[in-house]
Parts: C-alpha cells; structure tokens; sequence
C-alpha cells in the first residue's frame, strides 16, 4: 500500500532523514521505534507532506506522493494524527468530529459517519455535546484519533498516542488499534511505549540518527532485548 524509498528530509541545513526505506502493507500495523530524536515523527510528516524540503519516494497505492501537499496526499487516503493532538478545545466533540469531513468526500453522510464513529469509540459517544477542553488527556486523543477516522482513510498514521495518557487508557487505546485493524484499517505507528506497540505491530522498523537500522517482525523485535536496548532505551 504504501512505499518509501530513499527518503530524505531537512530542517534548514540539518539533514535528519538519510535514506529512510520501509513498506507498510494493506491490513498491517507497522511500528516505527527508536530513541527521541531517532527521526520517526519526521519520517511521518515527510510521509504526510508536511516538511518543507525532502527526497526520495512516496509512493500510495501506487501513485508518487512526493511533491504533493498535504490536502491532496489526505484525498488519496492518508490521515494523520499529530502528537500535539490538536483538536479544537473550545467546541464540543461533535463539533470537532466534524471538522474531520471538512475536506472529505464523504461529507453529505455527516450524520451516519458520526454515529458510526461513537460506536467505535463509546466514550465519546457519552460525550458528544461536551466541550472538549472539559475532557481528560486520554479522551482528547481518543476524539483526535476519531476526527482522523471518520473520513473513512485508507491508513491513518499516530505519533505517539500514549504519550501522557493514564495506564488504563492506554491500553484501551491499543486494544482499539486491534479491533480497527480487523475491520480493516491499515496503521502506521509511532510509539515509545515499545513493549505495547511491538506487542500489537505486524512489522516495525528501527530508527538511528535518522536512518533505518533494522526491520524484523513485531514479536521478534519484542524478543529482542539487544536491539531494544542498543536503540530504544532512553
């Protein structure tokens, strides 16, 4: 489904991503892991078009994304979700759900789209016509991870859904990613909870000071102490 080939990305003169390559398939969950700095969340919004100056290739189902921006990667069917969350504290969670089909074809189905969203995510189904600022962390990201779904993407990409949240959010969250990827969904996964995002990866793939180190299964990787010591631990 999707290809990266020979990526590169700069902030200025700083040259951060260095010939990153990994394939996520249909139906995957691929995790991207490394130390803070490694280059995942760049490798994301390079993937998303969200840097400034990049190379290489990005190719979608096919088609090369690179060059594009990011609208037009969003209407082939690529979301994103921000480690910042970014959703709207001042209206409520429909409201932002909304904001989710701005752009989306699927707009005119607003209703029927909003209703099947609160079944995957009954928390906020409770919440609706909450404001969202009177919501906990954990909630937010979950209506930051709905907004991205409801336009129905063909792979939706999470920096760091953990980060902040309770412990029993998390794991909320991750049997979530389960179900989705039954129903379909393909993901691509930035986290630095290794233990959780290897436990529910198909793939994942290592970063280093913006390369691509290793690449083996997620249960592998999981057996792996040596890796996950010599790239992952803070």
């Amino acid at each position: 489904m999707l290809r990266v080939e020979k990526l590169n990305a700069w902030y200025g003169a700083s040259h951060v991503l260095q010939d990153v390559s990994l394939e996520v398939n249909r139906g995957e969950i691929v995790c991207l892991i490394g130390r803070n700095g490694a280059g995942k969340t760049t490798t994301i919004k390079s993937i998303m078009g969200l840097m400034e100056r990049t190379s290489g290739s990005v190719t979608f189902e096919g088609h090369e994304l690179l060059g594009r921006p990011a609208h037009e990667r969003f209407a082939h069917g690529l979301a994103y979700v921000p480690e910042e969350r970014r959703i709207v504290t001042g209206l409520t969670v429909r409201e932002n759900l909304r904001l989710g089909l701005v752009s989306s074809p699927n707009r005119k189905k607003e209703a029927e789209l909003i209703d099947r969203t609160a079944e995957i995510f009954p928390r906020l189904a409770e919440r609706l016509d909450q404001t969202a600022i009177t919501m906990s962390g954990g909630e937010q990201q979950m209506l930051a991870i709905a907004r991205a779904l409801i336009s129905d993407p063909k792979l939706v990409m999470l920096d760091e859904p953990s980060e902040g949240i309770m412990p029993v959010l998390v794991d909320e969250m991750f049997e979530l990613f389960q179900n989705l990827k039954a129903g379909g969904t393909t993901i691509l996964l930035v986290e630095q909870n290794v233990e959780l995002a290897l436990g529910v990866a198909d793939r994942a793939y290592v970063l280093d000071q913006g390369s691509v180190v290793h690449h083996a299964t997620g249960a592998a990787l999981l057996a792996d102490a040596e890796i996950q010591e010599r790239y992952c631990s803070v």
